[in-house]
């Protein structure tokens, strides 16, 4: 046990290797919990903003649907095909709805920086678009795990 802790201390990430980290990768996991138990993951794209990890989730899905029932949520986001290049960070807490449901664009302070980043770094535009279909998850995680395989190799 005293070795897999040292082990995992030595592939942890620092605070400032995961915004790095988080701000570079598009995709993530997401990991739901449906009213009668069933677990459901699925892939989406996100935004990280140093504090909160932004989701823009279709509405009519089963993952808003289990959320809006039950708003604990798990989120992975990693990469890595090797074994000795694995990385990636968890994150889990409670998510908040943000703005309208869909989002059509209504003006929302809270939302100003996740959109234009989200625009930035997923459509290469400066201002969102809107589709009327999907709809803004905040994660301010409550646990945060990191791993980077590729320190195991280092010095």
């Amino acid at each position: 046990m005293a070795t897999e802790q040292r082990r995992g201390r030595r592939i942890m990430m620092t605070p400032g290797e995961i915004d790095s980290y988080l701000a570079r990768q598009r995709t993530c996991r997401v990991a739901t919990v449906s009213a009668d138990g069933r677990p459901h993951a699925g892939a989406l794209w996100f935004v990280w903003d140093g504090t909160s990890l932004w989701l823009y989730s279709l509405t009519r899905s089963r993952r808003w649907s289990d959320l809006r029932v039950d708003p604990r949520i798990a989120v992975v986001v990693d990469d890595g095909e090797e074994y000795g290049e694995l990385r990636g960070v968890e994150l889990s807490g409670t998510v908040e709805f943000v703005g309208e449901a869909p989002r059509t664009g209504e003006p929302h302070p809270g939302l100003d920086i996740p959109e234009r980043l989200f625009a930035a770094k997923n459509f290469d535009l400066d201002t969102m678009p809107h589709d009327g279909r999907h709809a803004w998850l905040r994660l301010t995680p409550s646990a945060v795990v990191s791993w980077d395989f590729r320190k195991l190799t280092e010095g």
